[in-house]
């Protein structure tokens, strides 16, 4: 078994998953990729970071709100994601639209999506782009579930190497 040096959960070093799967990984770079194709960037880092919270990935979170600092996101918002429904002055109708759609889809085991948060995301998506959010999301979840899983070090960005 390929094994890393991270011993930061109190466990054996566990698998680097690029190396040890790298059709997987690429395969799943791709679909990361055509998912964002076209859509905001900063509502690309929202949905990211609000599935890595309910997921409690902190490597995820802290990558995915350094890249929406980096893209100039306003702070304020950032601090907000986390508890947008009683933040909604913060984020635009399309925003929370998308914020919803995300916990349904990432909380999906806890009662499916909600035919009235489905509507909602259909009055500010079209079709094309909702089929876009619904594949980001789906694989905000993968990597979520690929860091918490394999123990990522939240601060360490591994994409650079890639």
């Amino acid at each position: 078994m390929v094994m890393t040096n991270d011993t930061t959960h109190g466990t054996s070093p566990r698998l680097n998953f690029a190396k040890a799967a790298p059709k997987a990984f690429k395969a799943l770079i791709g679909f990361d990729a055509a998912a964002r194709d076209g859509l905001d960037p900063a509502l690309v880092e929202l949905i990211q970071i609000r599935a890595s919270l309910l997921n409690g990935c902190a490597y995820c979170l802290h990558m995915h709100t350094s890249d929406a600092r980096k893209a100039g996101e306003d702070e304020a918002r950032l601090h907000m994601v986390g508890v947008w429904r009683e933040a909604r002055t913060f984020f635009t109708e399309k925003e929370q639209a998308a914020l919803a759609l995300t916990e349904s889809v990432t909380l999906v085991a806890q009662g499916g999506v909600p035919d009235d948060v489905y509507v909602e995301a259909t009055r500010h998506f079209d079709e094309s782009e909702l089929a876009r959010v619904l594949a980001l999301i789906f694989t905000i979840n993968t990597w979520n579930r690929i860091a918490l899983s394999t123990a990522k070090v939240a601060g360490e960005d591994e994409r650079v190497s890639h």
